[in-house]
């Protein structure tokens, strides 16, 4: 058999000469061959077995033959009770795992009768000011059975402490409660923008929820490490890499500070990541990703925990990607998105609707797309199989060097004092508005093709049924956090509020003084205004 150099200059040289047309939706250079000689040192110890170290071929042994990865999609809109039955009706629909998606004025810390909150209370997500709500939210739905996800950041701390009290009614000990929240403030002043405090004080916060949570509430995942977001910004895949890696290091290293063993906490840290449109490069992206975390946890912290080293993870298809011409078409991006997810060996999975760029899901959309994943799981016969992909020269080649050019990022960050420091200064924000323009000068130059927008186009688009929102709803929710408010038994729930204030300032834990408060029928925005006061508001300082 002939080199590649050899082949390139010979056979490939022939054939280019041929008029040919090749994707260009990667951003990094592909080569047009794989060959051994690509990824000389990925067939030993890097590649290993699955569920050994460094876990490039997956986290547990026996992967998706074992058992298959939990089908969670994100649900979230109007009041409590109608997402209630959104989240009876997917499992009913064979989903194993709720993904709750909360309104704007819940995931800023306001509540749905203050007047930054007119005109989006139940609009992108489910409603939830107080106890009430997250009670009726989880009402008859097994807390000790199914895994819950929470997508919520500044104001998580609260949403948890009322999820666990609402546990604690069901009678439910907080042991025996699984499932993660965001809970990643980083990312936050990185990409997606909701904030109340600055970052040092966020961070605090995040480590609290560690904290407690290791101590408190063993199966619960307590911050979900996340380059969904950074991506979606506008990221290249090194980037969502990179920086979400750098984001968990810092994490890790404030635990430690803490005095916490980094035994005790790490294995309870999960990632989120995209699943965009390059195929071969989210696979890759993947393999690469569990490779860099466990290295870096054992060279870097010690870990001595084989679960402390893996880096598990949740993901979701690419909603920047869908679009809104020519709709149906979504379904097929969202199917191969999917597929990159599972060939990579992810333990979480959410699959995007069609109509997700028009409106919140309807109920034919979000089971299409819950469909989607059962048919992966259970008539493609890649869930036989773990790693059908590992040994590809190109996975093999393209694994290396996303890890290769992630690195250089993390170092980059590391000689800037770590990712706070980075954040504070603008780094990743720059970075990934500059990969952004550069993508979409792509796109207008037609260099990079997105079918049914600048390439097969249509002149009349087919419509396509969409939810629609009650504006009532606003109107009933306002009402009943009104009444709430008046009836409430005002003393406790004064002493209670006290208290968090006070451990604001004195630097205790802050989890278990909320939970009471959220006890005494406080609401998500009195919590808030609390870290307002105390911690102040965080401006941004317009970086880009």
């Amino acid at each position: 058999m002939s080199s590649k150099k050899a082949w390139l200059e010979t056979t490939y040289k022939q054939a280019s000469e041929r008029p040919a047309r090749f994707s260009t939706v990667s951003d990094m250079e592909i080569d047009p061959l794989y060959t051994p000689e690509d990824a000389p040192g990925s067939y030993g110890e890097a590649l290993a077995n699955p569920g050994e170290y460094p876990y490039t071929r997956g986290v547990y042994g026996s992967m998706y033959r074992g058992r298959l990865w939990t089908m969670r999609q994100f649900a979230g809109f109007g009041l409590a009770e109608d997402t209630n039955a959104r989240f009876h009706y997917l499992l009913k629909q064979g989903q194993d795992g709720l993904s709750t998606a909360f309104d704007m004025p819940t995931l800023m810390g306001y509540d749905a009768d203050h007047e930054r909150a007119l005109g989006e209370v139940g609009r992108e997500g489910v409603s939830v000011t107080s106890i009430h709500d997250m009670m009726r939210l989880f009402d008859k739905i097994p807390l000790d059975k199914v895994t819950t996800s929470m997508t919520v950041n500044c104001s998580a701390s609260i949403l948890l402490a009322m999820y666990l009290v609402v546990a604690e009614r069901n009678g439910v000990p907080w042991d025996r409660v699984g499932g993660t929240i965001q809970n990643d403030m980083l990312k936050e002043y990185i990409a997606q923008k909701e904030w109340i405090c600055p970052p040092s004080p966020a961070l605090r916060i995040v480590t609290d929820m560690i904290e407690f949570c290791a101590k408190k509430v063993p199966r619960w995942h307590a911050v979900s490490i996340s380059g969904y977001h950074i991506r979606e910004a506008g990221s290249t895949a090194v980037q969502e890499l990179a920086f979400t890696i750098a984001d968990g290091l810092c994490y890790v290293e404030e635990a430690v500070k803490r005095g916490l063993d980094v035994d005790a906490f790490a294995q309870r840290l999960s990632f989120f990541w995209n699943l965009h449109n390059d195929f071969l490069e989210e696979v890759a992206k993947l393999r690469a990703g569990r490779r860099m975390w466990a290295r870096l946890m054992k060279e870097r912290f010690g870990a001595k925990s084989p679960r402390s080293m893996m880096l598990r993870t949740h993901a979701q298809t690419a909603g920047a990607s869908l679009t809104a011409q020519q709709p149906i078409n979504n379904v097929v991006r969202v199917a191969i998105q999917a597929l990159a997810g599972v060939l990579g060996g992810v333990q979480s999975l959410h699959t995007n609707s069609m109509d997700e760029t028009l409106a919140l899901p309807t109920e034919q959309a979000v089971t299409v797309a819950l469909r989607t994943q059962q048919i992966i799981a259970e008539e493609t016969g890649v869930t036989n199989t773990i790693d059908p992909l590992g040994g590809s020269y190109a996975i093999e080649a393209l694994t290396d060097r996303i890890e290769a050019e992630a690195m250089e990022y993390v170092r980059k960050i590391d000689e800037m004092g770590g990712m706070l420091k980075a954040v504070e200064t603008g780094y990743p924000q720059r970075e990934i508005a500059e990969a952004a323009f550069h993508y979409q000068r792509q796109l207008e130059k037609g260099e990079k093709t997105i079918v049914g927008v600048n390439r097969y186009s249509v002149p009349e688009e087919i419509p396509i049924d969409t939810l629609k929102i009650d504006p009532a709803i606003e109107e009933r929710q306002v009402h009943r956090v009104r009444k709430m408010k008046r009836d409430r038994e005002s003393a406790s729930l004064k002493e209670a509020l006290a208290r968090v204030s006070a451990a604001c300032r004195s630097g205790e834990n802050l989890m278990e003084p909320i939970c009471e408060a959220v006890r005494c029928e406080a609401t998500v925005g009195e919590i808030c205004d609390i870290f307002r006061a105390e911690f102040g508001v965080y401006t941004d300082p317009g970086w880009i």
